[in-house]
């Protein structure tokens, strides 16, 4: 596949070669674009933002209707894609890809929603005869960073809102998962989405990573991706508006009131979906001490069922990591754990870039499975005596972007909701929960801002304040 930038799909005599995981097969190659390249894109961008602005909303709507309706009719491509150049399975892609065209279509139906409201000047002595209100206009350009975990889906969360909000975009998907990037990308524009608005540059962050974050065009950035990297943007960007989604280590405490089933079915699949390569992949579970031995068994049973294998097969429940070298870096911390103490209840084991779902109790609170994110198929699981002691450990990392509690209490309940200091609380629920509408992202390390459409439109449009003295 080709780059989109300007009004061309760009090609490149250098290309990245995007292979499965499961694998190493190659499914395709993309251009191994450079900073002259992103020269091109931000020069394109310019001229699209001066285009999207002055579209009327109607047809910024009617476009994006059309991209959903397309993404809709070539959903099992789309699905296709994401699991052949990722590690989620077809059936999670299938959700990621509907979860896409919801996304599109929240966008469309958001982009006749952003207004402004008229002002009482006359609530100030002297002010009488002042009337004047505010309306949103788009920032200009976008620079969207986005990760291999969700390719599709998290590209059209940034994308999406900013087409609508009347931006244009400097896009760069992950290099290992680029392909459902560029399609969505073909969408846009079969959907009549003028040229310029949506560019899209393929290649490694060490080669274009700076140009991107650096150049003052850009007025902001919207990243999703790991602390540090985060961090290091944070560094280089400059003077302009900063969107960050990043890391996390989700806490699930489930009480002794708790619906023990549903507990442990709903955490099991909020721990392993998507190889545990998510950011709200549940990590870390604090049990009552009433009900933590029935707990365990449970968990433990539910994990011990979980099918690992070709991801692309309609019956594998997890598939591979998105690397060799990242399922290495899971092992070294298992077996750090296993070498400080941690008690191993299944799993932990890695042949190539497969590891087994795995879950530990007695996890020592310096071992980095507790205290960092895995990002991987691993959970540990905690005794607890209270609901003090639970919120007191489900806060005592530097992340907040999900927490849960499993609970029959509503007292019980509104504690952890007042006091877990995270962006987002699900009662009765797994922290993987999450809706393309809502509010979302994290407090300290996880992020700054909020994605979901309404709230990114907010940060990709500003407030433009307007008085008549009459």
């Amino acid at each position: 596949m080709k780059m989109l930038i300007g009004e061309k799909w760009v090609d490149k005599d250098e290309k990245i070669d995007v292979c499965n995981p499961y694998n190493d097969e190659l499914i395709d190659t993309v251009p191994a674009g450079d900073v002259a390249d992103v020269e091109a894109a931000f020069q394109a961008a310019e001229e699209g933002f001066e285009i999207n602005r002055r579209l009327p909303v109607h047809q910024r709507i009617s476009i994006l209707y059309k991209t959903a309706e397309i993404l809709k009719s070539r959903q099992e491509d789309f699905a296709k894609t994401i699991a052949s150049e990722g590690s989620k399975t077809i059936k999670e892609a299938r959700k990621e890809a509907s979860r896409c065209i919801d996304t599109i279509m929240i966008s469309a139906e958001e982009a006749r929603r952003i207004v402004g409201e008229t002002i009482p000047f006359d609530s100030r002595e002297g002010s009488e005869n002042r009337l004047g209100y505010y309306y949103r206009f788009p920032i200009g350009i976008i620079v969207a960073i986005t990760p291999f975990n969700d390719p599709l889906n998290l590209v059209a969360h940034k994308v999406g809102p900013a087409i609508a909000g009347g931006n244009s975009v400097v896009l760069k998907p992950a290099t290992v998962t680029p392909l459902s990037a560029l399609k969505l990308g073909e969408a846009f524009i079969e959907a009549g989405l003028p040229w310029k608005i949506l560019n899209i540059v393929t290649g490694k962050a060490s080669k274009i990573g700076d140009a991107l974050v650096t150049d003052p065009r850009g007025r902001m950035i919207s990243f999703t991706g790991g602390t540090e990297a985060g961090l290091d943007i944070t560094k280089k960007a400059g003077l302009k508006k900063i969107g960050m989604e990043l890391g996390s280590n989700s806490p699930v405490i489930v009480m002794d009131d708790a619906d023990l089933a549903q507990a442990a079915e709903l955490s099991v699949s909020g721990a392993f979906w998507a190889v545990g390569q998510n950011c709200i992949g549940v990590q870390r579970i604090y049990i009552h001490e009433a009900v933590y031995d029935e707990f365990e068994k449970m968990f433990v049973a539910h994990t011990k069922k979980i099918k690992v294998g070709y991801q692309l097969d309609e019956d594998t429940d997890m598939g591979p990591m998105i690397t060799e070298e990242e399922a290495a870096r899971v092992e070294e911390w298992v077996k750090e754990a296993c070498g400080s103490g941690a008690e191993l209840l299944t799993g932990g084991q890695r042949e190539g870039t497969h590891f087994e779902p795995t879950v530990f109790r007695n996890m020592p609170d310096a071992a980095k499975l507790n205290c960092e994110e895995v990002f991987g198929p691993v959970v540990n699981l905690y005794k607890v005596s209270s609901l003090d002691e639970a919120i007191k450990l489900s806060n005592s990392v530097r992340y907040g972007l999900h927490g849960a509690i499993f609970t029959r209490s509503l007292e019980n309940a509104f504690k952890a909701i007042k006091e877990l200091d995270v962006g987002g609380v699900m009662v009765n629920d797994s922290t993987d929960y999450r809706i393309d509408m809502m509010p979302f992202g994290g407090v300290k390390w996880s992020g700054l801002g909020r994605e979901g459409i309404k709230f990114a439109l907010q940060e990709m449009t500003e407030p433009k304040l307007v008085c008549f003295n009459l």
